[in-house]
């Protein structure tokens, strides 16, 4: 266990393995303001990163207040740095430097080195996140520096924290992986948006990665943990059409933290169906033997497109609000009936649809086990 951050989940360190294969992996740091009613959502990926290949590249880019967007690209792999290993082994530490007169190897170094020598780029660990941006069109600067002390990683507090898809996440048949390294922290620091700044004390943070070879086909994505009344809640939910071996599935789950207890609802211990529409709706349901889950998104705003990686480089493939509405439900089931677990409501949550063509049609998927991963996962716990 590492101890700065005594959450830290499987899968937090780097998995590139060096080789020159098709490979991204991408991460995700977001901060949620509930006196100010807006979010920053930081989010950085890495492609190719031997250097020398079509898409070989990174990219950062911001959601920011009112669903504004700020994106730069890295042409230059060399100067990017995380720690890790292939298996992700080891802590969050990620970096790139875009503009810098340093000559030395890209690592991470001290606030105060950072903004005297990085002119454009970002760095960020468990607990620590700073960066600053340039809009080209407009010259506009974005900066930032935050800290933040872990309170959920993917698991139950005071026990060992899990993979977020299953321990079939350590073999690569499974593509992307996806991790939730923090369903809920609380940071305290700064952000200068375009010449406005932001000063937050425990705001709510999250963070969360992806990585490998391949891409999703379509996915979408909900995430909360500002709610009304409920500051120790956090949810987080997501499906997509994914890699297996040789075949394309569906595959969803459900992950609530609530007063140190974590309820989670994936292919190997609950049914979990969907209905999404193309965008402005997203409605999961999901059960298992002792609770029942139900979640209602909505926006009535147009989204910002973002960029992701893809197997043709760093395109628009999705949708994104961090101003949705949502309503979630989670019932516990005993012989006498159900008792309501929590009923809470949230206006800053974030909502996301994808996939390389625009859905035209919603995305209905019916209650279903993933045979599979029941297959498969005691063979690897053994």
């Amino acid at each position: 266990m590492n101890p700065e951050n005594p959450v830290q989940t499987p899968h937090s360190g780097y998995h590139w393995d060096g080789s020159d294969r098709r490979f991204f992996e991408g991460w995700y740091f977001r901060i949620t303001l509930p006196e100010q009613r807006q979010t920053f959502a930081f989010m950085y990926s890495i492609e190719d990163p031997a250097g020398g290949q079509p898409h070989s590249g990174g990219g950062a880019q911001i959601l920011g207040p009112d669903d504004q967007y700020l994106c730069r690209t890295f042409p230059d792999t060399r100067s990017f740095w995380a720690w890790g290993a292939p298996s992700g082994m080891g802590p969050l530490g990620l970096g790139h430097w875009g503009k810098s007169s340093l000559t030395q190897r890209p690592d991470l170094i001290s606030a105060e080195f950072f903004k005297n020598y990085i002119k454009e780029g970002y760095q960020g660990t468990a607990t620590q996140h700073q960066g600053r941006l340039t809009d080209p069109s407009t010259g506009e600067v974005a900066q930032w520096y935050y800290e933040t002390q872990p309170v959920y990683g993917w698991g139950d507090v005071g026990r060992p924290q899990k993979s977020t898809a299953g321990l079939l996440s350590f073999l690569p048949v499974f593509e992307p992986g996806w991790q939730v390294m923090m369903a809920h922290g609380l940071s305290t620091g700064w952000v200068d948006w375009k010449g406005q700044r932001y000063t937050f004390e425990n705001a709510p943070a999250y963070t969360e990665k992806n990585w490998g070879g391949a891409f999703p086909q379509k996915w979408f994505w909900l995430n909360c943990n500002c709610f009304e009344n409920q500051p120790d809640l956090a949810l987080t939910a997501a499906a997509g059409q994914r890699g297996v071996l040789w075949w394309m599935e569906s595959v969803g789950m459900i992950g609530i933290h609530h007063q140190g207890k974590f309820y989670e609802f994936a292919p190997w211990n609950s049914e979990i169906s969907w209905q999404v529409a193309p965008w402005g709706y997203w409605q999961m349901e999901a059960h298992n033997d002792q609770y029942t889950v139900e979640l209602v998104g909505r926006c009535d705003r147009k989204g910002t497109p973002l960029r992701a990686p893809t197997q043709n480089g760093l395109i628009y493939v999705c949708r994104d609000t961090m101003h949705g509405q949502l309503h979630l439900r989670l019932t516990s089931r005993h012989q006498q009936g159900s008792t309501v677990v929590i009923d809470a409501h949230s206006n800053l949550c974030g909502l996301e649809v994808g996939g390389g063509e625009p859905w035209e049609t919603a995305w209905q998927q019916s209650p279903t086990q993933v045979e599979q991963a029941e297959m498969l996962e005691p063979a690897i716990a053994l």
